[in-house]
């Protein structure tokens, strides 16, 4: 996988690409108790998960205080996945500084697509260019929503 080193500071908060300084018990924490996608995600999926992404991490006076990551191929395609602020953080604008900062990288600026499942979160990605799917006929899916349900430990 190709690593992509990054780092954004403004005033106290910091964006990284650094996968050293992600705090996987903050990110599993969010995504299995307070996400609607992930509920009951084990530690070792989520894990898995940042090992096989492109990962950015948001900081607050070395706090995590936010997440997302691309899985991608780094030639043609990208999905947006798992991206968050945690509640006592939101209403700052960090969620457009995150998205500014990852697709204002030029190592995705060359993806053909990228794509992205949000339920509640249009207006910020809009912001960024995403729309809905031009031909969604042309596109499948095998939809698990309980996938980790069964696993819960």
């Amino acid at each position: 996988m190709m690593e992509v080193v990054r780092e954004q500071v403004d005033g106290d908060i910091i964006i990284s690409t650094k996968k050293e300084l992600l705090n996987i018990t903050v990110i599993h924490q969010y995504l299995s108790t307070q996400s609607y996608w992930a509920g009951n995600i084990p530690l070792e999926i989520v894990q898995r998960g940042i090992d096989n992404s492109l990962c950015f991490g948001v900081y607050s006076q070395g706090q995590q205080i936010g997440f997302a990551r691309v899985i991608t191929d780094f030639a043609t395609f990208g999905y947006l996945a798992d991206v968050f602020i945690v509640e006592a953080y939101r209403g700052k604008g960090l969620s457009k500084k995150l998205m500014d900062f990852i697709f204002n990288l030029k190592e995705l600026e060359i993806l053909r697509r990228i794509v992205l499942v949000t339920r509640d979160a249009h207006t910020l990605y809009e912001r960024f260019n995403f729309k809905p799917l031009a031909s969604p006929a042309n596109y499948m899916e095998l939809h698990r929503p309980n996938v980790y349900k069964n696993q819960a430990s």
